[in-house]
C-alpha cells in the first residue's frame, strides 16, 4: 500500500504490501512490508501535520519522558536501595531495557506514521489490541493525572500569599495550638485538612471539596488550550514547559548548595550501599524505575515519533532522550537531598533548641535528649516519596527559605510545567489513535473538548474529601501491569511475529544504516525476558501481599497503611483488565473474522460448483 510521507516540501512514498511468501492471505489486511517497489490501494490515513522543527519533537519527546517520577520516585528509591549503588542496576537496566523500548517505538511510528492502533494494526491485525490498550490505559491514567496538575495549581496560587498558608499551626481553644496539627506538623496537617479534607477511610465518600474542583476545571482548560490544535501549537508552549524545570531546578540547586546541611543531605544519598546489590527486589525497583521513566507502552512515543519525515535518525533520538531522562532523574535528587539535607539539619537544631539547655526543662519524664532528638543520621534518612516528598517534606524545606513565598511559586511552576508536559503526551496518544483511525468522525477540536470533558467528569471522584485514596488505586493499578503486559506483546510483536529481520530491512531504509548486534539481542531476547520477569513478580506481589493504601489518622496526626475494602477489588481488576483484555479480545475477534470468511468462501465456491454444473448440458452419447 503507498503511503505518502511530509519531508519538507516534498513526498516519500512507501509502499506497504502483503505477500504470500510472507504468510499473508487476502483475509489478512495491512500486515507491515516496507517493499519499495511493491504497488497497491492507497492508505486511508494520511498525516496532515508535522512537528515545526526538530527541537520541538525532542522537546515534546522529553517533557513527556521526564515526569512528577523523576522528582519524587527517583530519589527516594535510590535513598532506599543503597544510594550511589543503586545507580549500577538502573543504567544496567536503562541499557538493557528502557533504551531498545525506546527506540523500537520511535521507529514504528516513524516508519508508519500511524498512531499506536494504526501501527498495531499494520504490523499484523491480530495484533490490533496493542495499540487499543495503549488507548485505555492513556484514558484511565489522565482521568486522575490531572489532579495531581490541580493540587499544583491550588499549591501555587497560596503560595502568592505571605506568610505562606501552611507556615504555622492554627490555633485551638484559648489561644492554644491545635493538638492535631501539633502532632502532624505544620506542612503535612495544611496537605490533609486544608488542601484535601481528607477523610479517614475511601468508604467515607465525603463531600466535594470545591476549591478542588476549579482547580480541576482551570487544568483541563489548560490542557484543552495546549492541545487542541495539534502538535504545530502546542509545539510552541513546549519551549516554556520543557525547559522551565531545567531552569528551577538550576535555580533550587544554586541556592540549595549554599544552605547548611546540603552537603550532609547529597552524601547521604549517594553513599553507596554495595550490599544491597545481593539483593533481587534492587534490580527489580531498578528495572521498574526505568520502565515507567522513559515512557514506553502509552503509545505516546509512537503517536510523536509518527510525525516525523521517515528518514530521521529515530537511533540517536531515543538514545539522547533515554540518557536526558535519567540525567534529569539523578539531577532533581541531587536537589532534593541537599534541600532536605537543609530540612534536616534545621529540624535537628531546633529540636535541640527545644528541649536542650541544663536542666532539659521541656523534656518528658524520664526520656534522654538523645532520645528525643535522636542525631543527624536520624532525620536525613526519613523517606518520602510522591506527594508526601513535594507537598509536606519539600514545602517544610521552603518555608525555612528566606523569602520563602518566592521559593514556592517557583517550585510549583516547575512542578505545573512537568505535569503539563506529560499530560500533552498522554493525551496525544489517545487523541492521534482516536482522530487519525477515525473512529470518533469528528474533527481534532472538538474531539479534544469532549475527551477533556469526560475524564474531567470522571476526575471529580479526586475532588471529593476521599479522594486522595481514589488517586492512590488509580496510580497503582492503571498503568504498572498494564503497561509491562503491552510491552511485551510489543517486542514479541515486532521480534518474532512481523519478524526480526523484516523489521531490521525497515530501519535500514530509514536510517541508511542496519541495527547492530546489540540491538538484536536486546529486543529478542533480553528486554522481553526483563519485562516478564517484572510482569510475574508484581502478580506475585499483588496476591501474596495485601493490598493497602495510606490513610490519614488525625487522632495521630499521622499516616498508616489499611487494606482496601473487599468492593475496591473489583474496581482494582476492572481497572487492570480495561486495557489488558484489549489484546486478547482483539486477537479473538480478527480470528473469529478469519474462520468465518474462510467458510463463506468455501461455501460460495461449492455453491458455484453446483450452480456451474447444474447450467452445464449433458453431452451426448455419440454411439
Amino acid at each position: 500500500m503507498p503511503r505518502q510521507d511530509r519531508k519538507g516540501d516534498g513526498l516519500v512514498t512507501l509502499n506497504l504490501t502483503a505477500s504470500p511468501e510472507n504468510g499473508y492471505d487476502e483475509a489478512e489486511e495491512g500486515k507491515l512490508d516496507f517493499d519499495r517497489d511493491a504497488a497497491s490501494e492507497e492508505v486511508d490515513v494520511v498525516k496532515p501535520q508535522t512537528w515545526g522543527n526538530k527541537a520541538e519533537y525532542i522537546l515534546a519527546t522529553i517533557g513527556f519522558a521526564v515526569g512528577f517520577g523523576n522528582l519524587w520516585r527517583f530519589p527516594y528509591l535510590c535513598q532506599k536501595n543503597g544510594g550511589g549503588a543503586f545507580l549500577i542496576p538502573y543504567f544496567i537496566s536503562l541499557i538493557l531495557l528502557g533504551i531498545p523500548l525506546f527506540f523500537l517505538e520511535l521507529a514504528i511510528g516513524q516508519g508508519l506514521r500511524q498512531g499506536p492502533i494504526g501501527v498495531w494494526k499494520a504490523i499484523h491485525p491480530y495484533l490490533g489490541g496493542v495499540g487499543l490498550a495503549s488507548v485505555v490505559v492513556c484514558v484511565l491514567i489522565s482521568m486522575y493525572y490531572n489532579m495531581i496538575i490541580a493540587w499544583c495549581f491550588y499549591y501555587l496560587f497560596v503560595s502568592f500569599q505571605d506568610p505562606l498558608p501552611y507556615s504555622t499551626c492554627p490555633s485551638g481553644v484559648n489561644c492554644t495550638v491545635n493538638e492535631e496539627c501539633k502532632l502532624a506538623g505544620r506542612t503535612q496537617y495544611f496537605w490533609y485538612t486544608k488542601a484535601l479534607g481528607t477523610t479517614t477511610s475511601i468508604e467515607d465518600m465525603g463531600d466535594f471539596q470545591w476549591h478542588l474542583c476549579l482547580a480541576l476545571v482551570l487544568a483541563w482548560i489548560v490542557l484543552f488550550l495546549f492541545v487542541s490544535r495539534g502538535v504545530q501549537s502546542a509545539g510552541k508552549a513546549l519551549y516554556v514547559t520543557a525547559t522551565l524545570p531545567y531552569i528551577v531546578l538550576a535555580i533550587f540547586f544554586g541556592r540549595a548548595v549554599t544552605l547548611k546541611g546540603s552537603l550532609d543531605g547529597i552524601i547521604h544519598m549517594f553513599k553507596p550501599q554495595f550490599s544491597r546489590l545481593t539483593s533481587p527486589l534492587v534490580w527489580l525497583e531498578a528495572a521498574t524505575q526505568v520502565f515507567f521513566s522513559v515512557g514506553v507502552g502509552f503509545g505516546t512515543l509512537i503517536a510523536m515519533a509518527s510525525y516525523n519525515p521517515v528518514h530521521n535518525n529515530c537511533r540517536r533520538d531515543a538514545i539522547l532522550i533515554s540518557l536526558t531522562d535519567s540525567l534529569t532523574s539523578v539531577f532533581a535528587a541531587v536537589v532534593v537531598f541537599s534541600v532536605l539535607g537543609f530540612k534536616a539539619h534545621g529540624s535537628y537544631d531546633e529540636c535541640l533548641s527545644l528541649y536542650g539547655g541544663a536542666n532539659n526543662t521541656h523534656l518528658p519524664l524520664g526520656i534522654t535528649i538523645e532520645e528525643k532528638c535522636h542525631n543527624l543520621t536520624y532525620w536525613l534518612s526519613e523517606s518520602f516519596q510522591g506527594p508526601g516528598l513535594t507537598f509536606i517534606a519539600f514545602t517544610e524545606a521552603i518555608l525555612k527559605l528566606p523569602l520563602s513565598p518566592l521559593w514556592s511559586v517557583l517550585f510549583f511552576s516547575m512542578l505545573l510545567s512537568l505535569g503539563l508536559g506529560s499530560m500533552f503526551g498522554i493525551l496525544e496518544g489517545v487523541l492521534n489513535s482516536l482522530h487519525d483511525q477515525r473512529l470518533i468522525p469528528l474533527r481534532k477540536e472538538v474531539l479534544t473538548g469532549l475527551t477533556c470533558l469526560v475524564c474531567l467528569a470522571v476526575g471529580l471522584l479526586f475532588c471529593q474529601t476521599s479522594g486522595e485514596y481514589w488517586l492512590q488505586m488509580f496510580d497503582s493499578f492503571t498503568g504498572t501491569l498494564p503497561l509491562l503486559f503491552i510491552c511485551f506483546f510489543e517486542l514479541v510483536g515486532v521480534s518474532w511475529v512481523y519478524g526480526a529481520n523484516r523489521f531490521y530491512d525497515d530501519i535500514e531504509y530509514m536510517l541508511h544504516i542496519r541495527p547492530g548486534l546489540y540491538w538484536k539481542i536486546t529486543w529478542r531476547f533480553v528486554s522481553p525476558s526483563i519485562v516478564l520477569v517484572i510482569f510475574v513478580w508484581s502478580v506475585l506481589n499483588l496476591g501474596l501481599k495485601p493490598i493497602t493504601y495510606s490513610v490519614w489518622n488525625s487522632k495521630e496526626g499521622d499516616v498508616k497503611n489499611v487494606e482496601f475494602p473487599s468492593w475496591c477489588f473489583f474496581v482494582i481488576v476492572f481497572l487492570i483488565c480495561a486495557s489488558c483484555l484489549c489484546i486478547p479480545a482483539v486477537f479473538f475477534l480478527r480470528l473469529y473474522q478469519r474462520v468465518t470468511s474462510t467458510r463463506r468462501r468455501g461455501t460460495e465456491i461449492v455453491r458455484d460448483l453446483l450452480e456451474s454444473s447444474a447450467k452445464k448440458p449433458p453431452e451426448k452419447n455419440t454411439e
